[in-house]
């Protein structure tokens, strides 16, 4: 007899994580983050709920994983580094680039329910709050801090400017205009924000 190919634990494990995050991003678009469970997860994903407990100790851990795989995939389809600022020599060009793509990411319905359950759960949540701000929000302003130094050194930022509270100057808004819904994001809305937080708001 033909022995059959033992079967890959690794790749068998794979789909099912793909199968979760799908599931548990899924599920939050739906019903919302509050009636989304860790069972409800499972039964659409086809796995076990153990299987997501030996993974990950709550829904919130699953939904942060997923969040954070959606937007290294996206990045990837569209043949970008994932969570990157570009360096062209031209700041001002470069940051209306980055933030423009933030807007189409927050505008994306596939981004947008889970980034929002994640943003209000760590509220709440202490501990998904930090890993929220460790896996997620620190890493992508550390990009900022990265390129407003390299513009420090051409001259193109003062040298005493302190990058982490000089990009708060245009991240910040755009956080509270998307969580608390007071304006409309457009990509003229950013690229105001970077002319002001560049070029100030007294007469040139």
């Amino acid at each position: 007899m033909v022995k059959k190919p033992a079967p890959d634990a690794t790749r068998r494990s794979e789909r099912s994580r793909r199968a979760i995050y799908a599931a548990a991003l899924a599920l939050v678009a739906e019903a919302g983050y509050p009636k989304t469970t860790v069972e409800g997860i499972a039964a659409r994903a086809g796995v076990g709920k153990q299987t997501i407990y030996r993974w990950w100790p709550s829904k919130a851990e699953v939904l942060l994983e997923a969040f954070l795989d959606l937007g290294e995939q996206t990045a990837r389809e569209a043949g970008q580094e994932p969570y990157s600022v570009p360096d062209t020599g031209d700041l001002a060009a470069d940051l209306k680039t980055v933030l423009r793509a933030t807007v189409d990411e927050l505008l994306d319905p596939r981004f947008d329910a889970p980034a929002r359950a994640l943003a209000a759960e760590g509220v709440v949540n202490e501990q998904l709050g930090r890993q929220v701000v460790g896996k997620l929000l620190e890493p992508q302003l550390q990009l900022y801090v990265d390129r407003l130094r390299a513009a420090q050194d051409t001259g193109e930022v003062r040298a005493g400017i302190d990058p982490r509270i000089a990009l708060e100057l245009f991240v910040s808004p755009l956080a509270q205009r998307w969580l608390q819904r007071t304006g409309p994001l457009s990509h003229g809305y950013t690229d105001t924000l970077v002319d002001y937080a560049l070029y100030g708001l007294a007469p040139r």
